[in-house]
């Protein structure tokens, strides 16, 4: 089935293959990543955009010494499968196996680390220039989607790299498609006229009518020059100092070999614009990008089979239901997301509030200071955004939110591991740098009626809030639909017991109660971690041996570290133990398996408890 592509192990042998055979390849390539990716899950409609691009990348450049980064990563299975890795995609983004995003330490031919996105042009250009200090004549190449287009950071390196002479090759692979929808300015300036299909057709057809009229022709160029700032996006990226080529076929590998190959030949800043779909050969995910573009386990032949509506509902569905709610009450309210409205439960809301439904593309600082905007103005601005990705507006946050104590709350989903994607995507910092931030409360809940009723809570303040849960679902309680404020900085008693108090913060409270019924132990669900209720520390310290605290989150910094700050402020000497992440950024694998491997369960939370008792 797989002639061609059995044989290619690295991509020297794929450059040893003749020119011709190179369209088989794909298409080998194609039917590989459809039937390895239906028995593993990972990104498929991305990556089958991606395939001829590929190919002709390896095939024209000389990798690893020159270098290809790829940004975000969704589209790298081709380049894996390619770079002696087609054996290993049958543990793709499994414990043990290799990531679904580019990884230094996997190949030398994963030059750069990626998995959020816009910044492939920034690195892309230091080797670029890397390569210039050395004397050497090695390549850089970033490839970056339309929707990647929208981050800020990539525009600041635009904006560097035309003001160099290094040799950088940035390829634009424009398939009108992001994660959500592509929004912005910019989307709707990169699909005007069908990416540039009739200013391409004008061109052809005026250089034929005025072949040998030189004077006429000139006069025709500089109006020619005119269309072209209009009706396509190069006169953009000229104006950033980048030579502009395309936009072509990027799954025509003929026109895609010859174009990399007189690329290749040129000196600075060069800027090759391709057009593809996503979920190319694939009719099924043709048909629907969005819904192939992150996918679990499925048959092949019938697809992807909608999943039954479970009648527990997930965290992401508890705050879009909670968020419609209280647009309905309250018409200052509006909901704010850096291009993930999907993925953070944001479909109903968007639907029936589309005039208080902003997604800002994938910008989380502008996403933040835009919502501080509004905030200034008497609205109420929700930010549904990941952890992982509250992270890359850590300035927005402390210096145009807090600093200026405006309420705005952020519903922060995937705090925690969240398997399969891994260390990049891991909600792990944040309850280390909120909690140390002036004017901010922040609330973990231990199940789904007490994330809705913290969400309530945050709105009820005048400062800012973050109410930060998991991913998946919870111990599946009822979910009461009235809705009252929490007093802040309480915490509540689950359980009294004898010797032994776990201090559980957030998703821990569930294994926290199994191990206590074990140890007889006192059980108290934290709820918050700032305001800390120091009433409660305090008490539990009195009454009790040992101190243990309990999170899903790094140890440093976190919650277990302000408990610890209260013991030493009011002067409490007592066994603390604190149980979260270890200091290590942990890898893709099954979510129980991964909180097991850090003594996380419970099974792992009672053999360290009764080792720190002996």
């Amino acid at each position: 089935m797989f002639t061609l592509l059995n044989d290619i192990n690295t991509p020297d042998d794929l450059r040893r293959m003749d020119r011709a055979q190179l369209p088989q390849l794909a298409s080998e390539l194609r039917e590989f990543l459809v039937e390895s990716v239906s028995k593993t899950g990972g990104h498929l409609s991305s990556n089958l955009g991606t395939v001829e691009l590929t190919i002709a990348l390896h095939y024209i450049y000389d990798t690893p010494e020159d270098k290809l980064v790829w940004d975000v990563g969704h589209q790298t299975y081709t380049h894996k499968i390619l770079t002696g890795r087609r054996e290993a995609m049958n543990k793709l983004r499994m414990a043990g196996g290799i990531a679904g995003f580019p990884k230094r330490e996997e190949s030398p031919y994963d030059t750069f680390g990626t998995g959020h996105s816009s910044t492939s042009i920034s690195a892309a250009l230091g080797m670029a220039v890397a390569a210039q200090l050395q004397g050497s004549e090695r390549r850089a190449v970033a490839i970056i989607g339309d929707g990647a287009m929208s981050g800020g950071m990539a525009f600041e390196a635009l904006n560097n790299a035309g003001a160099m002479d290094a040799n950088l090759l940035v390829i634009l692979n424009d398939n009108d498609m992001s994660i959500s929808h592509p929004v912005g300015a910019l989307n709707n300036y990169l699909a005007r006229l069908m990416s540039g299909r009739f200013y391409a057709a004008m061109r052809r057809g005026s250089e034929k009518v005025l072949k040998g009229m030189p004077p006429v022709l000139e006069f025709a160029k500089r109006a020619e020059e005119h269309v072209k700032g209009m009706e396509t996006p190069s006169t953009l990226f000229e104006d950033f100092g980048f030579n502009y080529i395309g936009p072509i076929d990027g799954h025509d590998l003929d026109v895609l070999l010859d174009t990399l190959s007189n690329i290749r030949k040129l000196s600075g800043p060069q800027f090759l614009h391709i057009v593809t779909q996503k979920g190319k050969g694939y009719a099924l995910a043709e048909e629907d990008c969005l819904l192939y573009h992150g996918v679990g386990k499925f048959d092949r032949t019938n697809g992807i089979v909608p999943k039954t509506t479970s009648a527990q509902p997930t965290y992401t569905q508890v705050f879009g239901q909670w968020l419609c709610d209280m647009a309905t009450q309250d018409e200052r309210v509006v909901g704010i997301t850096p291009a993930m409205c999907e993925g953070s439960g944001l479909a109903e809301f968007a639907q029936r509030f589309p005039e208080r439904y902003f997604d800002v593309g994938i910008a989380e600082q502008h996403a933040l200071t835009f919502a501080a905007g509004l905030a200034c103005d008497g609205y109420k601005p929700v930010v549904a955004i990941y952890s992982t990705f509250l992270q890359r507006a850590y300035d927005q946050l402390i210096h145009d939110i807090a600093i200026q104590n405006l309420p705005v709350v952020f519903a922060i989903d995937r705090g925690g591991l969240v398997g399969a994607d891994g260390a990049t995507h891991a909600g792990s910092f944040d309850l280390s740098y909120l909690r140390c931030i002036p004017n901010m409360t922040v609330m973990a809940p231990a199940d789904e009626n007490e994330c809705r009723q913290m969400l309530y809570t945050a709105m009820q303040l005048s400062t800012p809030s973050a109410v930060r849960y998991p991913r998946g679902t919870g111990p599946g309680v009822a979910i009461n639909k009235e809705m009252h404020a929490l007093p802040i900085g309480k915490s509540e008693l689950r359980r009294s017991g004898k010797r032994v108090a776990i201090l559980a913060f957030g998703s821990m409270l569930a294994p926290a109660l199994t191990v206590a019924e074990q140890l007889d132990a006192t059980v108290a669900n934290m709820r918050f971690v700032k305001p800390l209720d120091a009433g409660m520390v305090l008490r539990l310290a009195r009454e009790h041996e040992l101190l243990v605290t309990v999170e899903e989150n790094t140890i440093q910094g976190g919650a277990g570290s302000a408990v610890a700050e209260c013991l030493q402020i009011h002067g409490i000497v007592i066994p603390l133990l604190q149980l979260g992440l270890p200091d290590r950024f942990i890898e893709q694998g099954e979510h129980a398996q991964m909180l097991a491997d850090c003594g996380l369960d419970a099974n792992g939370l009672l053999r360290r408890i009764k080792n720190k008792l002996t």
